[in-house]
């Protein structure tokens, strides 16, 4: 299973430099998440756009890849961005985080394998605003762990489903913002219905984010109508000569 060898290879090389309280020490301002991901009349369509290299699954998406200027694209159009800093099967790096960090106007995602408090403070002292928690990756114990110490240090955090036992356990950490991955990240097949069968079970208050498979409007039109807030997109991006421009037409703007 690829997601088990992730956290398998994050776990191995997981490096502690720095002590914690030194990454901490340096007090910032974090952006309001949920105003920027939240669906209102005037704005139905957030889109969290992803600087995103390569996947386990389709190999490098875009060879041509400069994630400054592709943030600096997102920064002028998106309401939020996933950075991703998972070097070994996704060639991201935390350093894309910090420099994007330095002119970023809209909230940062530090888009990685989170299992220790460790990689949360990392995300504190690089501009992140939020974090990403994947429900598969940990049990229910240590991911309210690290979901107490994101919001205790001020970050939010996207909190990651796939399925009815995952939303278990984000309703054991009380997420308020979660988001349903259409790819199931143990055998990467797709299923673009599960907003349907998902969404009567979310909290009414929390904030819904639809991750995979959106690559044009009519999709997005599809889930906002179901209640999703948030499109978190990359692949699509990554693929496109005009990334401003595609990120304006997935919502609704051409």
């Amino acid at each position: 299973m690829i997601l088990e060898k992730i956290i398998k290879k994050t776990e191995n090389n997981l490096k502690k430099e720095k002590p914690i309280e030194q990454l901490l020490e340096k007090k910032r301002e974090i952006k309001e998440v949920k105003k920027f991901l939240k669906a209102t009349p005037e704005n139905r369509y957030r889109i969290i756009a992803e600087v995103k290299k390569a996947s386990p699954s389709k190999g490098v998406i875009r060879e041509n890849f400069n994630p400054i200027e592709i943030a600096k694209e997102y920064n002028e159009v998106a309401d939020a961005m996933s950075v991703l800093t998972e070097p070994f099967f996704f060639q991201g790096d935390l350093q894309y985080l910090k420099d994007i960090s330095k002119f970023a106007k809209i909230p940062l995602l530090r888009k990685d394998f989170i299992i220790d408090i460790y990689q949360i403070a990392e995300a504190y002292n690089s501009g992140a605003d939020f974090i990403l928690l994947i429900a598969k990756a940990l049990n229910k114990e240590k991911l309210q762990e690290l979901y107490q110490f994101a919001k205790g240090i001020g970050l939010e955090v996207l909190f990651e489903i796939h399925d009815k036992e995952d939303l278990e356990k984000a309703l054991f950490v009380g997420a308020e913002i979660i988001g349903f991955n259409h790819r199931d990240l143990k055998t990467f097949k797709m299923d673009m219905q599960l907003s349907q069968k998902l969404m009567p079970y979310l909290p009414k208050d929390s904030i819904k984010v639809a991750e995979s498979g959106i690559d044009n409007f009519d999709i997005v039109q599809q889930l906002s109508q179901n209640g999703v807030d948030a499109f978190l997109v990359g692949e699509h991006f990554m693929r496109q000569e005009s990334i401003k421009k595609a990120v304006l037409e997935l919502k609704g703007m051409k």
